[in-house]
């Protein structure tokens, strides 16, 4: 019985992980090419490859093998490093600038200490 609960919890993870991998496959997908160049980043097509292939790993092999940790690694570096990266250089997902105000303005709004 032990045995039969942790298996299902390995399933679970391993689907967890397929999911986490697909979803940044998906989203390498949908980013522009030049956007990869300006972050200066690797090329698209060899993150569409390493996410690829760790996708397909975790499909076939369980998660108690060597290659899905392999492949989770790759997708944890692409979604923690590269993926804000050329977010920010496609300009989306970078820092807020407001309009107007002076430097002494705080988030919400002008922090002069009170007077």
């Amino acid at each position: 019985m032990l045995v039969e609960g942790f298996g299902e919890v390995l399933y679970w993870v391993s689907i967890g992980l397929l999911v986490f991998t697909v979803v940044a496959f998906a989203d390498a997908a949908v980013r522009r090419q030049d956007a990869y160049r300006a972050a200066d980043k690797q090329s698209k097509g060899f993150w569409l490859i390493i996410l690829g292939i760790a996708a397909a790993v975790n499909f076939f092999f369980g998660i108690l093998n060597f290659l899905p940790i392999l492949g989770l690694i790759a997708t944890i570096v692409y979604m923690v490093d590269v993926r804000p990266a050329v977010r920010q250089a496609a300009g989306r997902g970078g820092p807020r600038r407001r309009r107007g105000g002076s430097s002494s303005d705080g988030p919400y709004g002008p922090f002069n200490g009170g007077r």
